[in-house]
């Protein structure tokens, strides 16, 4: 019996130890193929943002694939023309940059939505996000997190998007993650920040 614990015990570490390395190893990736993810890899990921905590299990996200071109490609520019008037200047110059695709030509994306009336919809968007993130790692997919694409709820355009998207009424985009194929070298991990943890 001790020996079937310890066998267990091992179990679990090593599963452990290969989901740290999953959470490690992710990066944001911005380079993609053309190839269009599987649908069997796209349906799991999805399903790993459906299991994400949420505030009293409220579970108030909704997913929107998006895998045409055009439209993700007409988001790009709805959101750069919101984007010219940014308080941030990182922003602006992003959307005077012609070559600027705010998906990174990516062949799906999915747009994370929450019911605005929850309290804690941002955060629980966000637990699903991450899921999401480490399920399209685990899957050997390249994905970023997104949220330049979505400036364009912003301005005048939203109801018209909201509308094309299908997103459901009290919901508001919160997200989104950029899924495909890596193209070139995977990027080196930014170093990690120190004093960043106290014990108490």
């Amino acid at each position: 019996m001790k020996e079937i614990a310890e066998f267990k015990s091992e179990g679990k570490r090593i599963r452990m130890n290969e989901v740290l390395q999953i959470i490690k190893s992710r990066r944001s990736i911005r380079n993609f193929t053309e190839q269009q993810i599987k649908e069997e890899d796209l349906r799991a990921i999805l399903e790993a943002g459906q299991y994400a905590p949420s505030g009293i299990g409220n579970q108030p996200w909704h997913f929107i694939v998006v895998q045409n071109q055009e439209l993700l490609g007409a988001l790009s520019d709805a959101s750069k023309q919101v984007a010219k008037n940014h308080k941030i200047e990182f922003f602006r110059k992003l959307a005077d940059n012609k070559e600027f695709h705010a998906f990174h030509k990516a062949p799906t994306v999915v747009i994370i939505a929450g019911d605005e009336q929850t309290p804690c919809s941002p955060a629980d968007c966000a637990a699903a996000t991450q899921n999401i993130l480490l399920a399209a790692e685990a899957l050997g997919l390249g994905a970023c997190w997104i949220n330049y694409g979505l400036f364009v709820f912003d301005g005048e355009e939203s109801v018209h998007y909201k509308k094309l998207l299908n997103i459901p009424a009290g919901f508001r985009p919160f997200y989104s993650v950029a899924l495909g194929y890596r193209k070139g070298e995977v990027p080196k991990a930014a170093p990690r920040k120190e004093n960043v943890i106290n014990f108490i």
